[in-house]
């Protein structure tokens, strides 16, 4: 948000000297408050620095003068950085982590997931304007089962909302619960806080994906009107954008052991307990990103002592998507499944790194080797949407009383998936394992993986209609009193109620039988002759297959829509569940104030009342009882718990001028966090090929974080900063992972044979425990002089759960024992900015060390070390017309996946370079 302002009168400004800059780089080591300064002389002209550089001092002006320990990224910050979404933006402050996707989804080229200090995302609270914020996902593995969390989705933010983003990493008491290891607050642009009556601004632009080869448009528009006493103001805002995706990939999904009691191990004893994918993928996923919405807000403010805001914004993802997967089954009859042993194979460090078969498969009697999965999702969309009544009101000088009500809700749907599961037969496969460095070696040696002909159809699966649900209703209200009482200035006190509700359903479609034959190629769908892009893979490397076959989308939909049976009767009570929330939240605090010194402290009482409706299936009919039967075999019990509790959380904060542009900040304080939803939710998912599965625990505790946070900041000359801080997080009732054995049934089988089917799955579920975090953060931003700056930061995070856990392994195969998920040990990031009167050019780099990324089908995967480079150049045409041009993931980075260790590749992810050229304007 640009300000033209006239020159002032003269006065003394620091100005920063070349011998300043060199002293700067210093003051990290030496954190001494001395540096050279010269004053600006009487009578010189001065300049109001607008732009990049004036955002950054409104920025840091915020920071340093805030109570408790904060960072700021302001509207100019986001309009002038390579950012299309507020997490973008954040990645660049100390402290925060981004990622680029929910668990279930894999990686694409969109930050959409935000967490701080080297915690999971669930540990991070988003509010926007001061209240919660729901969302849904798109993906529909996020949408059902035990990976649905309660952290919002950024992609659903675009950037050209946001007035200011404040990241708050030590609380005070009024601050709404629920981040553990803090808050993001994205605030929204306000009508009366334009300098004109009346502001008109936009853009259109268009973006190109290199690896999509695709172009877009993009628009926003936004519409200012307040009257000329500056009491009443309207805000409109509207945007849609478009994007084209595409994601090449390999993916090693099913990590297993062999068991040591098979045929297999018997007659090779050291192939007891060693690790194997199960699958190994040729990856090609495409989807149309379609971000619309927008936002209206009404300001009243007839006087100083009253002002009432109404706002309502509405954002959805249109996220229509297409996967394909041609992999290998090592799972299958004509290998390790079929105890078949391996003309040649090599084990390391507790892992099959490459295996050979040779096909021994006939006509008459054909062994599988692979298989592949086409999955078609027309209309998947996530959407988040709030409406809130905001007032203010001074009855006296001393006395302000404030308050809001409202309501959230985000929702995410996959009306249908078209489905198309082929057997590849008589084929013999081979995979030698290259590390992390490139993909692995996959050979089909006896067929033409871009025929289609000869493809046995073997299942149709999944979630066929998923849909989620997340809303919350809320009020609060509060008061603040100021006072004269030795250094206390201002007591605070305020109550605030809400009813949270999350609910799910899913359809497992399977084969419409009336029409269908699994087993055969006899109802296979029509096939155009299409494959894989000719370039697939190019940015990857690694020598797998490429020239695969594909069936066409509308194609495999229309077949979809003909052939999978989605009816109700097949409602999946496994993955559903229905939560509510009903919380109550108290406080009180005091804001103190002495010669050179300030502070808060207070206590924060919330009472959580949650109950969890899941489903259980029994193998038998309990006495007495009518329950439902379930399609798969056995009964539906819905089961209900209660998870209430109440919390006291205090906090304090202090701030010391140490010296003239020093500032020292010591805030201590304990915080919450509630489970994730799919982890209260009770559900359990289940993978029958492997009898595994991920569950939830509706006895979950929250989450509570014991903090200490410490800040030095030396503020050395205008728009400069040099900062160190140490953190502690001691973390109580953590939500780790442990396993466990339990029956279930199982519905692959059961449908196959045509009566109930049970088994025993090895079940993943979360458990409480006990974690600590501690680390380091050091910050340097400066301006250089002559239109250039530059910006650097590095957190360090040690973190560790100290039992329960921790993955265990029968071989010498092992993760990190305790490691949390979304802890990286080093996060860094470097900017670079030039401006002058007439366009500016930045450049960003953002870097990541490795981290635990989610629990997947019973095992560990972490994300291994990842950077992106960023650039964006804006030319003003005119004082009213700007011509902008930016690029992200410049690097075009390969995001990379491992499970217990780098000898066991996870993932390979391609998504390619974006492009935005365009016009910005305002009137």
């Amino acid at each position: 948000m640009k300000q033209h302002q006239q020159a002032a009168k003269p006065r003394n400004l620091t100005v920063l000297t070349p011998i300043a800059t060199a002293t700067a780089v210093l003051a990290l080591g030496l954190a001494s408050p001395a540096f050279a300064q010269q004053e600006a002389k009487e009578g010189d002209n001065v300049v109001v620095v607008t732009g990049i550089r004036g955002s950054l001092q409104q920025s840091l002006s915020v920071k340093r003068n805030a109570a408790a320990n904060i960072e700021v990224v302001t509207a100019e910050d986001v309009g002038k950085m390579p950012d299309k979404n507020v997490a973008d933006s954040l990645q660049r402050l100390p402290g925060v982590n981004i990622s680029t996707s929910a668990a279930g989804s894999g990686g694409f080229d969109e930050n959409d997931r935000v967490s701080l200090r080297g915690t999971a995302p669930s540990l991070t609270q988003t509010t926007i304007n001061g209240h919660s914020l729901s969302s849904g996902d798109w993906f529909v593995l996020d949408q059902v089962g035990g990976a649905v969390g309660r952290t919002a989705s950024y992609s659903l933010l675009p950037s050209e909302i946001v007035g200011q983003v404040v990241v708050r990493k030590s609380p005070t008491a009024d601050l709404v619960e629920g981040g553990a290891a803090g808050t993001v607050d994205i605030i929204t642009r306000k009508p009366l806080d334009f300098k004109e009556p009346l502001v008109l601004e936009g853009s259109v632009q268009a973006v190109h994906s290199t690896l999509a080869g695709k172009t877009d448009p993009q628009i926003s528009l936004l519409a200012n009107w307040k009257n000329d006493t500056g009491t009443l103001g309207a805000l409109v805002q509207i945007f849609s954008e478009k994007r084209s995706l595409r994601r090449d990939g390999q993916e090693l999904l099913q990590w297993t052991q062999i068991s040591p009691t098979s045929d297999l191990a018997k007659a090779k004893p050291d192939l007891a307990n060693v690790w194997y994918p199960r699958l190994i993928g040729s990856s090609l996923f495409e989807q149309e990103r379609e971000r619309k919405g927008g936002s209206v807000s009404v300001q009243l403010k007839p006087s100083r002592d009253f002002s009432l805001e109404a706002t309502y914004f509405n954002s959805k993802l249109n996220a229509s998507n297409y996967n394909r997967n041609y992999m290998t089954d090592m799972a299958a009859n004509g290998a390790i499944g079929g105890n078949v042993v391996p003309d040649s194979y090599t084990v390391h460090n507790g892992t099959l790194t490459s295996v050979v078969y040779s096909n021994k498969g006939t006509a008459a009697n054909p062994l599988r080797y692979g298989i592949v999965d086409d999955i078609v999702r027309e209309g998947a969309f996530a959407k988040s949407q709030f409406g809130d009544i905001a007032g203010k009101w001074r009855p006296s000088n001393d006395l302000t009383i404030s308050g809001s009500i409202g309501k959230t809700k985000g929702t995410g749907e996959t009306p249908s998936q078209g489905v198309y599961e082929g057997d590849v037969n008589n084929s013999g496969v081979m995979y030698q394992l290259n590390g992390m460095g490139s993909p692995a070696t996959v050979k089909f040696p006896s067929i033409d993986t871009s025929k289609f002909t000869g493809t046995i159809l073997d299942w149709v699966f999944g979630y066929s209609p998923a849909t989620t649900s997340d809303e919350e209703t809320y009020g609060q209200l509060d008061a603040a009193f100021k006072l004269e009482a030795g250094p206390l200035r201002e007591i605070k006190f305020g109550v605030r109620g809400t009813n949270h509700k999350r609910s799910n359903f899913a359809v497992a479609q399977g084969p419409n039988w009336s029409n269908t034959e699994p087993g055969t190629a006899n109802t296979n769908p029509a096939w155009n002759g299409t494959t894989y892009p000719g370039d697939f893979g190019k940015d990857l490397g690694g020598d797998f297959p490429r020239n695969v076959w594909q069936l066409d989308r509308s194609i495999l939909n229309e077949w979809g829509n003909v052939h999978s049976n989605r009816s109700k009767d097949r409602t999946y009570y496994p993955d559903m569940f229905n939560l509510t929330e009903k919380t109550k939240a108290v406080y009180a605090m005091g804001e103190f104030e002495g010669e050179n010194w300030s502070g808060n402290a207070g206590v924060r009482i919330v009472r959580t009342e949650g109950e969890s409706n899941g489903y259980q299936i029994l193998p038998n009919q309990l006495p007495g009882q009518n329950l439902p039967a379930f399609p798969w075999g056995g009964f539906v019990q819905q089961t209900r718990i209660e998870n209430n509790g109440t919390e006291v959380l205090p906090s304090a904060n202090l701030r010391f001028d140490v010296a003239k542009d020093v500032v020292a900040r010591f805030g201590i304080s304990r915080t919450m966090t509630r489970p994730d939803f799919g982890a209260l939710g009770g559900t359990v998912s289940l993978t029958d090929e492997t009898h595994t599965g991920n569950g939830g625990n509706a006895a979950l505790k929250p989450t509570k974080s014991n903090n200490i946070d410490a800040t030095l900041q030396w503020y050395f000359a205008p728009r400069a900063l040099a900062s160190v801080g140490v953190f502690y997080m001691g973390l109580k009732d953590y939500v780790g992972y442990g396993t466990s054995r339990g029956t279930f049934i199982d519905s692959r089988a059961s449908q196959q044979s045509g009566k109930p089917v049970f088994a025993e799955y090895v079940i993943t579920s979360p458990t409480n425990v006990d974690a600590d975090v501690k680390g380091l953060e050091v910050n340097l931003q400066m301006p250089l002089g002559s239109g250039f700056g530059w910006d650097a930061n590095v957190t360090l995070a040690d973190s560790k759960q100290k039992f329960g856990s921790c993955p265990h392994t029968q071989t010498s195969t092992s993760a990190s024992p305790c490691d949390m998920l979304g802890a990286s040990k080093t996060t860094a990031n470097v900017g670079a900015f030039y401006e002058n009167d007439k366009f500016n050019v930045r450049l960003s780099y953002a870097w990541r060390s490795d981290f635990l990324a989610a629990q997947d089908r019973g095992t560990p995967l972490y994300m291994a070390a990842i950077g992106q480079l960023s650039a964006s150049f804006n030319y003003s045409i005119t004082k009213n017309l700007v011509f902008t041009f930016s690029g992200q993931n410049l690097n075009d980075p390969i995001l990379k996946n491992y499970v217990y260790n780098k000898d066991q590749p996870a993932r390979f992810y391609a998504n390619g370079v974006q492009y935005y050229a365009g016009l910005r304007f305002k009137y």
